[in-house]
């Protein structure tokens, strides 16, 4: 009687082994199956690829990729990249982005348009507004010529000009290093930049994001400021002194 029971014991652990290992297996096939099955291929270098390289059919492969949706900026085909410069050097079976390719609307990951240069300008007296800057958004820059008294002279030489990116001041055993900002600016624009940070001190006054207009600028004197008679909305020619004599 034992051994019977021994034996239908047996039997229903066994019955309970095959449904348990049944039940594990298709989960694991439909798991592995739902990883590598989704159907969608991503662009990767097909050898180390250099900067300046046009590509060419032969410089690019596609790879299954696992996931459902691909990495943000990355291509699915090679036809999408065929033709395209390289901007950053791309190593061997490396994903193939956006940011390493050059493009009309921007070098690669460095934000410079066809058309249009990066300046890196040295910016003083403006460490409350560099503090407050961040890439994208838009200044004026201002010109200071003179050390100090009334003929220190400023003009705002450029206006609306985006950030692409602020160095913080660093300190050093000769003393403060000035910050620095880096300025998308058109070819010509790029060159005023360069004068002013060679052989002026520049300032940058924060805008509105929205606000894209500009005015015609006039070079303001310190003594111009303290003997103007206007004080809102401009400055006016200092009033004539009265006469000594009276009629």
């Amino acid at each position: 009687m034992k051994k019977n029971n021994m034996l239908k014991l047996l039997g229903i652990a066994f019955v309970v082994a095959i449904v348990s290992t049944g039940i594990f297996y298709g989960l694991f096939v439909n798991k592995l199956s739902s990883s590598t099955g989704s159907g969608k291929t991503i662009v990767v270098a097909a050898h180390p690829l250099k900067s300046g390289a046009v590509l060419a059919a032969a410089d690019v492969k596609t790879i299954q990729w696992p996931g459902v949706h691909t990495p943000k900026g990355t291509f699915e085909t090679p036809d999408q990249v065929i033709g395209k410069t390289v901007f950053d050097a791309i190593g061997e079976e490396e994903l193939v982005s956006d940011t390493h390719l050059a493009s009309a609307k921007s070098g690669g990951g460095s934000g410079v348009p066809e058309g249009m240069r990066a300046v890196s300008i040295h910016v003083t007296d403006s460490s409350g507004v560099v503090g407050m800057l961040r890439a994208g958004q838009k200044v004026d820059v201002q010109v200071v010529l003179g050390k100090s008294g009334s003929e220190t002279t400023v003009r705002t030489a450029l206006e609306d000009l985006q950030v692409l990116n602020v160095q913080p001041p660093e300190g050093s055993s000769q003393g403060p290093i000035l910050p620095v900002v880096t300025l998308l600016a058109a070819p010509a624009q790029a060159d005023v930049l360069a004068a002013a940070d060679s052989g002026a001190r520049v300032r940058l006054t924060l805008r509105n994001p929205l606000d894209d207009g500009t005015r015609t600028n006039s070079p303001v004197s310190l003594g111009t400021v303290v003997h103007s008679s206007t004080t809102v909305g401009g400055l006016a020619s200092p009033k004539p002194a009265a006469s000594a004599t009276q009629p």
